[in-house]
């Protein structure tokens, strides 16, 4: 048995559904365990594209266990169009499927309608970029403990006198602070009886079912969203996430003990990208930037906003491995890389003639310092059509081995393309063989 955590390195969209996919072939249970539906993962399967915003992209192979942890918080709208759209593509969502934890907070139209607002209310420089689906807010309830969980949907009378409460404050906020129309507490009750009548079934104890499968001998995937530099704790704060995106909350936010863990394997994208607002010191303005982008075809899977392109950010990179503890490396889009006659990774900043080897945690200074770059040689091949590593240009190995040796951590898959098979793997995070 083996319990695996897959967490992304960077600002999110490093393509972590893709080796999800991948790694799901060998797990017997795959756990969502932290975020909402402002993050998407899109991977491609037999050149037809899956974009998964809440359900543990796992949910495409048809003997897999997936499971929603007590971390992740839900839009129930979100969540039954999801389960709507995978059946109408002949992949039926049952609750011998699909798990969700009755511990799970509910994102409800309130959430929505204040996120929205506030980022309205803040100037043209203040904004957070924050995608407007309600997360911010709702993780606010969740800490303050006013917070409507999933498991509240068994007991209307419980269900009732909550959100009562808090329709009237929020309401209250709505209206008097930020100047918008209040909701309806018979309209928001409705929505929530009636999506709760189809969620109902798929109500569990996540805690103990991974148990249970763990004591069985059965491997596990936990599957995180976002990335390392958006961690509400650890990243460019305040242009992060409300959640813990780090591999240390994959315990946490599924109620699986930290000792059972055995490898964590990140996501990074061979390129860094980043989408909203926020400092990137290695964001490129120029025409490569934009080739990256079009080429990597670098659009948000949730809003579809435009990525920022830049050259790999090793100082990320290096704050990623000490963070997540990470025993492995995932390189995808190593194939958005190829033209290039010259490559570029930050292996440092300067930050007024001060040479700094992480992120600062001083936003200002996040935002003004400098890249200090090595440069190596690119490759003009297209590599989409590779699956054996000694056959990639030896450019693109070198690259792969500076990093390894930049970073202290090996890399275990290599991606070359979108498609599933368009992906190395080198070594087994669950079985430890090795094929490179």
């Amino acid at each position: 048995m083996s319990s695996v955590v897959v967490v992304g390195t960077q600002w999110g969209d490093e393509g972590k559904g893709k080796i999800v996919d991948l790694l799901t072939r060998y797990a017997d249970c795959i756990v969502r365990f932290q975020g909402g539906n402002n993050a998407g993962h899109t991977l491609v399967v037999d050149g037809e594209k899956f974009i998964f915003h809440i359900i543990p992209s796992g949910i495409l192979y048809e003997d897999k266990r997936c499971m929603i942890g007590n971390g992740v918080i839900i839009d129930p709208s979100v969540l039954l169009a999801e389960i709507k759209s995978l059946e109408e593509k002949g992949l039926p969502v049952t609750p011998q499927r699909l798990i969700i934890s009755e511990k799970a907070h509910l994102i409800l139209e309130y959430h929505k309608s204040l996120d929205l607002a506030q980022e309205a209310s803040r100037s043209a420089g203040k904004r957070l970029g924050t995608t407007g689906r309600g997360i911010g807010p709702c993780y606010v309830d969740k800490a303050g403990r006013v917070g409507i969980r999933l498991g509240d949907l068994l007991d209307e009378t419980l269900l009732r006198e909550k959100l009562k409460a808090e329709l009237e404050e929020k309401n209250f906020l709505l209206t008097r602070k930020y100047g918008a129309e209040p909701l309806s507490y018979d309209s928001v009750l409705a929505d929530l009886l009636r999506h709760g009548e189809q969620l109902i079934p798929f109500i569990g104890n996540v805690s103990q079912e991974l148990d249970t499968s763990r004591r069985k001998g059965e491997n596990i995937l936990f599957e995180g969203a976002q990335g390392s530099q958006l961690d509400i704790d650890h990243g460019t704060y305040p242009f992060v996430t409300s959640s813990n995106t780090v591999a240390g909350n994959a315990c946490n936010g599924s109620g699986f003990g930290p000792t059972h863990i055995d490898a964590v394997v990140g996501i990074l994208k061979a390129y860094t990208t980043r989408v909203g607002e926020g400092p990137f010191p290695t964001e490129l303005f120029d025409a490569t930037g934009d080739e990256l982008q079009k080429k990597g075809g670098e659009f948000g899977a949730t809003t579809g906003r435009k990525r920022r392109c830049g050259w790999l950010d090793g100082v990320v990179a290096n704050d990623a491995v000490r963070l997540n503890g990470l025993t492995g490396l995932a390189i995808t889009k190593l194939d958005v890389l190829s033209g290039q006659s010259r490559i570029r990774m930050a292996e440092a900043y300067d930050l007024d003639g001060k040479r700094l080897h992480t992120m600062p945690s001083n936003i200002m200074q996040a935002g003004t310092v400098k890249p200090v770059y090595q440069e190596m040689a690119g490759w003009q091949s297209e590599i989409n059509e590779i699956r054996i590593f000694s056959d990639l240009p030896v450019e693109a190995r070198d690259y792969i081995k500076r990093i390894e040796d930049f970073t202290g951590t090996e890399a275990v898959i290599v991606s070359v393309g979108p498609d599933r098979e368009e992906t190395l793997l080198l070594k087994n995070p669950f079985e430890q063989s090795q094929s490179r």
